[in-house]
């Protein structure tokens, strides 16, 4: 068996001689099968195990075996007790979740301390054939048909620092091969074994998988398992050309959709763009059906935009604030937009930033707010009104663009400036004005 091992090891370039590595040692074959392999063939281990202590005796019943075999092995083994029950609880996730966070926090803070490069644990092949179908069966993209991957890295909170993050580096050498080749080999060792009773239960999706599909699966192709698994392999090749193409565009929150033609299909690309803002499968077919305009919302706190031909996300932000200016100064709206307001020589601003106002027309207070249903002005050079969702429309500014657009209006009710975009006919600068009431936007010294 070590021959195929071997071979995996060295395709995805999994350990280096040099190196520290811990093994996840659970008592079972396949974590036994493990820490014999890589002890025997000189890799330098330590052993780690976790007692969880969901199944009473047998909890302790492993541990002590462990123990045991570590000592036989002579490995130094590394051990640890969780509340997992507890955990469960207090952080409202299920007793597999609440397993896995314990471990791999426990994994990460263990393989820092030692110095580890990473930790070995004993998936094998029928693992991740499982793993494929039961992603198939509850409904899954390409990435759910991958199986499970050779290397994978995880980030995990520091036990010690609940502050500090933790990078993982989690090995699967044993993927090559089947549970039948490990009891093979442990058979052939005469070395023993633990088995977790919960695993010979069909009560759980997966165990049925494992116990009642798979069986009758190879009833129809006694290679079925293989097969899967080197379906997986070419599905995880093809997965690591499109991550390329989708790493092209994950750094901006705006994605053309006339750029996407070019690789025939983009539904997918847009898929894995937008679930890191949390959205999932059926909204991005949402927005994508939806007319120009469309807005979806993530659980996250994101929202996605259709505009004509491409598609933004923005964070889910509050209104606008509102703020009174009373006289001339300086004046902190929000973190994003400063305004100085002040009197000074005629001159006419042609920055979009900053508006010159007659200051003989326009009454203090100021108030500085967003655009609100039925605002009007007369733009500068026109003689009639305009309303502004019409003035923002014109300029083809999109939904997320007029939620943010502020305007300026005075005691009189006239709205002397849209910021950035137009100041108003009736306080506009002319020959006969003798001072200008300037307002400019996130003004510094």
């Amino acid at each position: 068996m070590w021959s195929k091992v071997d071979a995996y090891i060295k395709k995805y370039k999994l350990l280096n001689s040099n190196d520290l590595y811990l093994v996840a040692l659970s008592g079972g074959a396949d974590s036994v099968a493990l820490l014999l392999l890589l002890k025997e063939h000189g890799f330098n281990v330590h052993a780690a195990h976790c007692n969880f202590h969901l199944r009473g005796a047998e909890s302790d019943r492993d541990e002590a075996f462990c123990v045991e075999l570590c000592q036989q092995l002579d490995i130094e083994l590394h051990r640890v007790h969780f509340d997992t029950q507890a955990y469960a609880e207090l952080h409202k996730v299920s007793i597999e979740m609440a397993a896995r966070e314990l471990r791999y926090s426990w994994f990460a803070q263990l393989c820092k301390d030692i110095g580890a490069a990473g930790v070995c644990v004993a998936h094998h092949r029928d693992d991740s054939v499982e793993t494929v179908l039961l992603n198939l069966v509850r409904g899954t993209g390409l990435r759910g048909l991958t199986g499970i991957q050779p290397i994978s890295e995880q980030t995990m909170t520091c036990g010690q620092n609940p502050q500090e993050q933790l990078k993982l580096c989690v090995l699967r050498p044993l993927l090559g091969v089947s549970r039948v080749e490990i009891e093979e080999f442990l058979a052939k060792k005469g070395q023993k074994y633990v088995t977790d009773s919960t695993n010979l239960e069909a009560d759980v999706l997966r165990n049925k998988i494992r116990l009642q599909v798979l069986p009758m699966l190879r009833e129809l192709n006694p290679a079925v398992s293989e097969n899967i698994q080197r379906t997986a392999e070419n599905l995880a090749e093809a997965q690591t050309v499109l991550n390329a193409i989708v790493d092209k565009y994950k750094d901006s929150n705006v994605l053309e959709l006339s750029e996407l033609e070019k690789y025939g299909s983009s539904e997918y690309i847009i898929f894995e763009w937008l679930k890191n803002y949390g959205f999932n499968g059926s909204q991005v077919r949402q927005i994508l059906d939806a007319d120009c305009g469309g807005i979806v919302s993530s659980a996250m706190g994101y929202e996605v935009l259709k505009d004509r031909s491409r598609l933004i996300v923005e964070a889910i932000s509050g209104p606008l604030k509102r703020m009174v200016v009373p006289e001339e100064g300086t004046y902190v709206l929000d973190e994003n937009n400063t305004f100085r307001v002040r009197k000074c020589a005629v001159y006419v601003s042609k920055m979009p930033h900053i508006a010159t106002l007659d200051a003989a027309k326009v009454r203090f207070p100021l108030t500085i707010r967003g655009v609100e249903e039925g605002d009007w002005m007369i733009p500068y050079g026109m003689k009639g009104r305009k309303l502004l969702s019409d003035l923002m429309t014109d300029l083809k500014m999109n939904v997320f663009e007029k939620r943010r657009q502020m305007v300026v209006v005075d005691a009189q009710g006239v709205i002397v400036w849209v910021v950035g975009l137009r100041t108003d006919q009736r306080v506009a600068v002319f020959d006969a004005t003798k001072e200008v009431l300037e307002i400019s936007q996130n003004w510094t010294l």
